[in-house]
């Protein structure tokens, strides 16, 4: 089945860039269908010869809202970033976001490359009108639920007015993934007394209050209250993001090999293991990193989900649901709205008259 021109709510799948596979991305693609309503169009981009058969088996061959797009190369994963945008355009990865580029698809999912992803999105889509920089978006576990954090590490440097459109991109996405109708939004700090910080840090507190109610900022948040349940986007650069996340996810399993480790040490603290297991499978749901698929680049003429490499079908079927989601809620026209006012809203003439 051809691409309809114009169309532009369809799901673009890179079907060849996950660890586990085509064939899992096969079955993620079964799930959304089946647990989706009103589900848009996908197109799985990849090999042909490899799809086909998977589809068949998944009874999805001749499915009206599956297609084929093909491409004959994969970017592997230990690709270097540009090198592979530049001698594997007939990749899969390219080839989505070709797509995407073309209008013909409105949202991409990969498990690839994050670098060849990240540049090729940025490359070959452009930013939105009015923003500079893209911001890698991910939601984290928290206290009492979940929260975005933004940059996750797209942008190593960023400039207080970057830091500002990351905190409207988090904020609409946080929309969208944690069905919030007005995050609280956060600037992570060293502490939260007025000027306490870097200069950079002290100006995009002061821009972030310039831009009145676009979003419900609640001020400076130190490291205490980010699994605290104090705000639902947590703003900052990409090389602190980045840090704080890969902190996180190495903590998380220390965490639990060490809980595991300690329960199995004798038949007293089994016993109490599995007396225990309604509370752990509970945690379990909370911390499963499958819940919310994939990591947004926000930002773009185009949206492009980063799910992780060794993501599993479910974590994809979620990819594809937060995807359909972006479609249906029309994000990037908030997004361009509210960068429209916030921009206006800081530009010096309006700064000097208030």
């Amino acid at each position: 089945m051809e691409a309809a021109p114009g169309d532009v709510s369809r799901i673009a799948v890179d079907a060849m860039g996950a660890d586990l596979g085509p064939a899992e991305i096969v079955a993620a693609v079964r799930l959304a269908i089946d647990s989706i309503k009103d589900l848009d169009p996908i197109a799985l981009v990849g090999r042909r010869e490899e799809l086909e058969p998977l589809l068949r088996s998944a009874r999805l061959e001749g499915h009206p809202l599956v297609e084929v797009h093909h491409a004959s190369e994969v970017i592997a994963m230990n690709d270097k970033p540009l090198r592979a945008l530049r001698t594997k355009k007939d990749s899969s990865m390219v080839r989505a976001i070709e797509l995407v580029k073309a209008r013909e698809a409105k949202v991409l999912v990969s498990c690839g490359n994050t670098g060849s992803l990240m540049a090729g999105g940025t490359l070959k889509l452009r930013t939105l009108e009015g923003i500079e920089r893209p911001a890698l978006a991910t939601v984290i576990p928290h206290k009492k639920g979940h929260f975005v954090l933004i940059d996750a590490g797209a942008n190593p440097e960023a400039r207080p007015e970057h830091l500002v459109h990351n905190a409207i991109l988090g904020s609409r996405y946080c929309s969208i993934a944690l069905k919030i109708d007005r995050p609280r939004v956060g600037l992570l700090t060293i502490g939260t007394e007025e000027g306490k910080g870097t200069e950079r840090v002290n100006d995009t507190h002061e821009l972030l209050k310039a831009i009145g109610d676009l979003i419900d900022y609640r001020g400076p948040i130190e490291g205490f209250h980010v699994f605290d349940d104090q705000v639902d986007v947590v703003v900052c650069d990409g090389f602190t993001g980045n840090i704080l996340l890969k902190t996180c996810e190495s903590l998380f399993k220390l965490l639990r090999g060490y809980l595991k480790e300690e329960l199995m040490r004798n038949p007293l603290r089994q016993l109490g293991a599995f007396l225990s297991r309604g509370a752990f499978k509970a945690m379990q749901q909370q911390l499963q990193p499958e819940r919310y698929g994939g990591a947004p680049l926000l930002g773009l003429r185009g949206n492009i989900l980063k799910a992780h490499g060794s993501s599993n079908r479910v974590a994809i079927m979620n990819a594809i649901r937060i995807a359909h989601e972006i479609i249906r809620t029309d994000l990037n026209e908030k997004i361009l709205d509210d960068i429209a006012k916030a921009n206006e809203a800081l530009s010096p003439a309006a700064r000097s008259s208030s």
